[in-house]
């Protein structure tokens, strides 16, 4: 087994062969047998190992057994806590999903914080069958028919190859020590349930049903890179970025068929996975929106426009006289001139002995109005959005330029009557916008 696991790393994963990494472990047979081999191979590696509590205190003993395995092998071993069960409830998650989550988050700190470049976990072979049977079961496309991916950004996953009856001969012939998880021979889990009853019975159906699983795996993989593929070819054609902005023109959209899978895999690497709230969001009124962990996807008239999520902006800055703006202040150049010079939607000239109380930065407010230039009376800031076709986004990124509470400028859009320069005005203020 040394011979082949080496070979595979030198065949597969070569980086892992000078590049130092984080070993994954559990304390159990898979992980402990993969450190062994990694010892035997001369790879340079640290190991981590995640007390997630959830067994009181045989969670507590297979931290000590790691820990002391890391001083019998000679090798540094990080330990963490974890509050799992009160992470979970927080984030409504089940707890191996808040396990998940805390698991590789920790991961990425580490390697952040290190000259360690990769993750290499112990899934294998039998993981790979289970991940399978669990994904066809609760209903899954390409991507979960796919199987447990060999390398996925700095995760390395070298021990898929090998099955759990070779990885358990091997730890009994060289005599290697783990520990049991009790849980894993708990039924409630379903992934349980396949291993114990399951997956012995197809194993004993044929004895090549490994290698043509692999094979139907291959074949799979084929299939899902061939639509990744496709569809990102897709998306460059469909999507069109403008600053942080993705907008998806919704008569592209309609186009694609069959449209529900087309809407998933668009829109899945955004954190969209349920087509139904998709489909309805195309199907509803200008404005709606729904969002994912990562993302904003609104409905405007003729598009969907995407956007990361953003905190909302509510401070109001001082740009003149003081320049307090925070960075804002650098979008605006502000000047005394002796005379109007060409104007445009980014400049503005104003009276400046108008200005009672300096001048200050901020996004727009419900319940903001204006005089605007041109017109008598005043109207609501809202109106104007209304009126010039504003979609959601660009009224949550609109400036607007105060001197007190009186609107002087809605920034590269309409200044304000009361504020203009006029025949008597004494001093000029340039205002430039440059953002």
């Amino acid at each position: 087994m040394n011979t082949r696991f080496k070979s595979h790393i030198e065949t597969h994963f070569p980086e892992l062969l000078d590049t130092p990494f984080l070993l994954a472990c559990s304390g159990g047979i898979d992980s402990m047998v993969l450190w062994q081999l990694c010892r035997d191979s001369g790879l340079p590696f640290e190991v981590a190992h995640c007390n997630f509590g959830l067994r009181g205190t045989e969670s507590d003993k297979d931290a000590a057994f790691v820990l002391e395995m890391g001083d019998k092998w000679d090798a540094k071993v990080h330990v963490k806590n974890f509050k799992t069960v009160s992470y979970s409830n927080q984030n409504k998650l089940s707890l191996q999903e808040g396990a998940r989550r805390l698991r590789y988050a920790w991961f990425r700190e580490i390697l952040a914080n290190s000259q360690l470049a990769y993750t290499v976990t112990a899934h294998q072979a039998d993981d790979v069958l289970e991940t399978f049977l669990i994904n066809l079961i609760r209903g899954t496309g390409l991507e979960g028919l796919s199987g447990i991916p060999e390398r996925a950004q700095n995760i390395r996953r070298p021990f898929l190859p090998f099955q759990r009856m070779e990885i358990e001969a091997y730890a009994q012939s060289r005599k290697i020590p783990w520990r049991e998880d009790s849980s894993n021979t708990e039924e409630k889990y379903l992934r349980n349930r396949l291993r114990h009853t399951v997956v012995p019975h197809l194993k004993r159906a044929d004895t090549r049903m490994f290698t043509n699983f692999q094979k139907t795996l291959g074949f799979l993989r084929g299939s899902n890179a061939l639509m990744r593929n496709h569809i990102s070819a897709i998306r460059q054609e469909v999507f069109q970025k403008k600053g942080d902005i993705i907008q998806v023109p919704l008569e592209a959209l309609m186009r694609l068929e069959p449209l529900d899978t087309y809407l998933f895999e668009l829109f899945r690497p955004y954190g969209f996975t349920d087509w139904k709230a998709l489909n309805r969001l195309i199907d509803g009124l200008s404005g709606k929106e729904i969002r994912s962990e990562s993302h904003r996807l609104l409905r405007d008239r003729d598009a969907l426009l995407m956007r990361p999520l953003l905190g909302t902006d509510e401070g109001t800055y001082p740009v003149y006289p003081t320049t307090e703006g925070r960075g804002v202040s650098s979008n605006l150049i502000i000047s005394s001139v002796t005379a109007l010079a060409a104007a445009g939607p980014n400049v503005l000239y104003v009276d400046s002995e108008t200005l009672k109380e300096g001048l200050q930065l901020r996004k727009w407010k419900k319940g903001d109005y204006f005089y605007p230039l041109g017109m008598k009376g005043r109207q609501k800031v809202s109106k104007y959005f209304k009126d010039h076709k504003f979609n959601l986004f660009e009224k949550e990124d609109q400036w607007i330029l105060c001197s007190g509470s009186e609107i002087v400028w809605l920034v590269g859009h309409r200044p304000d009557e009361r504020f203009k320069v006029q025949a008597a005005t004494k001093e000029i203020l340039k205002i430039e916008w440059i953002g």
